[in-house]
């Protein structure tokens, strides 16, 4: 605390006393950027990866809990089976994630 005091007593212009008010707030903008910013960020863009590379045949889960085999893929929906008989169109956007082999059962 006296560094700070002695820095702002020294100075004899305003601008070391701004870039000390300003550097704490900087500081909180940083952590909340890595801690919360660029995760969403790089969720966004895996989620975004997944659901263009849906194909036929892609066991996937939609946001309503529903499994389902993707039987055809347009630009904004997808025709998902969920049961013999049984077809679906969702919003590609619905679609969550794609289940891996093991955890479809």
């Amino acid at each position: 605390m006296t560094a700070i005091a002695l820095l702002l007593q020294a100075t004899s212009g305003g601008t070391a006393a701004f870039l000390i008010n300003i550097l704490p707030i900087a500081a909180i903008f940083l952590v909340f950027y890595f801690l919360v910013i660029a995760p969403a960020n790089k969720q966004r863009r895996k989620t975004a990866e997944m659901l263009s590379t849906l194909k036929k045949g892609d066991r996937v889960l939609t946001s309503g809990g529903i499994y389902g085999t993707v039987q055809g893929v347009e630009a904004e929906v997808v025709y998902l089976k969920i049961a013999e008989n049984v077809k679906v169109k969702v919003t590609r956007s619905a679609v969550t994630g794609i289940i891996s082999g093991d955890a479809a059962e």
